[in-house]
């Protein structure tokens, strides 16, 4: 009998790979980039399976391209606005997703972000190599304690939740949270406020990002938002990039109205600034720290998620319920 087909539109960790290649036709895509969207549609006529990433967006007309063989969409991720949902409702094309896995690593990543922009790390760094280090100084690059700070949370998932254990457990912080649902047992456990969102970015020290890109995600934070904050505080995204206006930010942070901001997403990614004039401004900041989506990236956590996708397709190619079904 002729083996199911898989396409793996880039290169993961080779433990999901292995699992699938004991049972089907795999072909895993050669270029180590996102692929053009001509690419896309040639690869995946004729497919059972396609494991994606979030940088590939599947829409109709890509689940229309690989034909009625078509069962699963597994994306490498926990988030899928990469695919469009109610396309595959219509085609019955399953869609899973890798969620749960990452939540340790990605919360952190977030706090390694927390301390790196309180205590000026990158900044230090960076002065460091330039050789301008030329002993010690009572002043030099004073930064911020955490113990006692407020850290405000919007979005208390899974890893919004991890964040403010650290948070409490770890640096004795204060903790102070936003979310569509009230967690008492969260509230009193760690001594938690639930806040408005507009309380949350008057009152926080620090304000970290948990939230999924949806249409009502949109510039969460903006102009009107950053201005609540006050102008000791800092900003740290790893959910999703179009969740803060990057214009809004860059002129609260060339303005000083905020103290600082780390982020490991970006409104046009992969590029830092949705244009050339905004992305060379942001290149000048030294109180803001990029990181190139790599919330997720340690070995255990990417190759836990690989083999996650891995299993999700098997299930589904084997008549079975899959692990993480999306829709």
């Amino acid at each position: 009998m002729k083996k199911k087909k898989i396409f793996v539109t880039r290169e993961i960790p080779q433990d999901g790979i292995l699992l699938l290649k004991k049972l089907f036709d795999v072909k895993v895509s050669p270029h180590n980039r996102v692929l053009t969207r001509k690419e896309l549609i040639q690869n995946v006529k004729g497919v059972n399976a396609i494991l994606c990433l979030l940088t590939d967006q599947i829409d109709l007309e890509i689940l229309e391209a690989a034909g009625g063989n078509l069962n699963i969409v597994a994306n490498y991720a926990v988030g899928v606005n990469n695919i469009d949902l109610n396309a595959a409702r219509k085609k019955n094309i399953i869609i899973t997703n890798t969620p749960g896995i990452l939540t340790d690593t990605v919360a952190e990543h977030t706090f390694a972000l927390i301390i790196s922009i309180a205590r000026r790390i990158v900044e230090a760094d960076n002065f460091m190599r330039s050789g301008k280090f030329k002993g010690w100084e009572p002043m030099l690059f004073l930064g911020d304690d955490l113990q006692g700070k407020t850290l405000g949370i919007i979005g208390l998932g899974r890893i919004g939740f991890v964040v403010a254990q650290m948070a409490v457990n770890g640096m004795n912080m204060k903790v102070a949270y936003n979310d569509i649902v009230r967690n008492l047992k969260f509230e009193k456990k760690y001594n938690a406020k639930y806040l408005s969102k507009n309380q949350l970015l008057k009152k926080s020290d620090f304000v970290s990002l948990h939230v999924p890109f949806l249409p009502s995600t949109k510039h969460l934070i903006g102009t009107k938002e950053i201005a609540l904050m006050n102008s000791g505080a800092y900003l740290i995204n790893t959910s999703r990039g179009p969740v803060v206006d990057e214009k809004a930010l860059l002129r609260a942070l060339e303005k000083k109205k905020i103290k600082g901001a780390a982020l490991d997403v970006f409104e046009c990614e992969p590029l830092l600034g949705c244009n050339k004039e905004i992305r060379d401004r942001f290149k000048k900041l030294n109180n803001a720290i990029f990181t190139p989506h790599i919330a997720s990236a340690s070995i255990n956590t990417r190759t836990k998620m690989s083999e996650i996708a891995a299993k999700n397709i098997i299930a589904v190619l084997s008549g079975k319920k899959p692990l993480n079904q999306v829709t």
